[in-house]
């Protein structure tokens, strides 16, 4: 059976997915409704609940399995499910919610493996010990955490998807301009983004944590340098600008950086970044999508529509 992103407007949906994230809704004319977010291993698709009571916001929560019948059509550029019968998913049903969870393409064993060979590139013993020191104390963590809620590498493992594909193209761009300091390149990358094992709730109906909307993921992770170099007795210009890569790799203040990049490390990291995440995005969409056709509207992407050409058939 095809996953639920493989589908298309008009095709049939008779299968099992689970709820990842569930909003109540109220409509123009006063009537309860719920907006589902549901998945299987294919990706997640939004589907509406209409006129809805109290018993169906306590019946359809994340983290619920769901089998659902209805059919998939096309809202604002965008694949929705209608809804025509749904219910909670029974204990004869065999149904488990890794069944039904994306994960990376790489087993996570795997990826950590390739990450752990770049420790062996930081030379710099200061820069090395913060960066072993912090990942070691969020293995666990960073190995199944999603990097984000939506948009890219919101999957089982993707945090640590994210970061090995980055080291990638780290490591080649610090081939191509040789006047870039590895260090800073490397332990930035892992470093940048392991706040959010603390900003998000874990790989499973993934939302913000209350120190997440309260602090965000570069606060956490700037703080958390801060302090493994008081533990680890560390001092020294190295230690402020690891934080200062962490604080400006989103790039601009309105991208919500605290700071714009001020060293060539911090604004390539910042390029890293971007390029990887749209990348992701843009990878997904088009694999759900037939030559000659346009993708749905990526949402990060401008709320774009990319044409994947005829000729990549063959």
């Amino acid at each position: 059976m095809p996953g639920i992103t493989q589908l298309q407007p008009g095709d049939e949906v008779n299968q099992f997915l689970l709820i990842k994230q569930a909003t109540k809704g109220i409509t123009t004319v006063g009537k309860p409704f719920m907006t589902l977010i549901l998945q299987d291993k294919s990706g997640d698709i939004e589907a509406k609940l209409w006129d809805t009571n109290e018993e169906h916001e306590r019946i359809y929560q994340p983290q619920t399995i769901v089998k659902i019948g209805g059919e998939i059509h096309e809202y604002r550029g965008k694949n929705q499910l209608r809804i025509k019968q749904i219910r909670p998913a029974r204990p004869e049903d065999g149904v488990q919610i890794k069944d039904l969870m994306p994960s990376a393409a790489t087993p996570k064993e795997e990826l950590f493996e390739e990450l752990t060979q770049y420790f062996f590139e930081i030379k710099n013993p200061k820069i090395s010990r913060i960066t072993r020191y912090l990942m070691k104390k969020y293995q666990m963590e960073m190995s199944v955490y999603p990097a984000a809620t939506k948009n890219h590498h919101d999957y089982v493992s993707g945090l640590l998807d994210h970061v090995v594909s980055m080291l990638r193209l780290g490591k080649a761009l610090c081939e191509l301009y040789p006047t870039l300091n590895k260090d800073l390149i490397y332990a930035g990358i892992i470093l940048h983004d392991l706040g959010k094992v603390k900003e998000l709730s874990g790989p499973v109906s993934t939302m913000y944590t209350v120190e997440g909307n309260l602090l965000g993921h570069i606060t956490i992770m700037v703080d958390e340098i801060g302090q493994a170099a008081k533990e680890l007795g560390i001092e020294g210009e190295e230690v402020m600008v690891l934080q200062h890569i962490v604080l400006s790799h989103h790039g601009k203040e309105e991208w919500g950086s605290p700071k714009k990049p001020m060293i060539q490390e911090a604004e390539i990291l910042h390029y890293i970044d971007n390029i990887d995440a749209k990348m992701n995005m843009l990878t997904r969409a088009l694999s759900k999508t037939k030559p000659g056709e346009f993708t749905e509207r990526i949402f990060a992407l401008d709320n774009r529509s990319f044409y994947k050409p005829k000729f990549e058939e063959s």
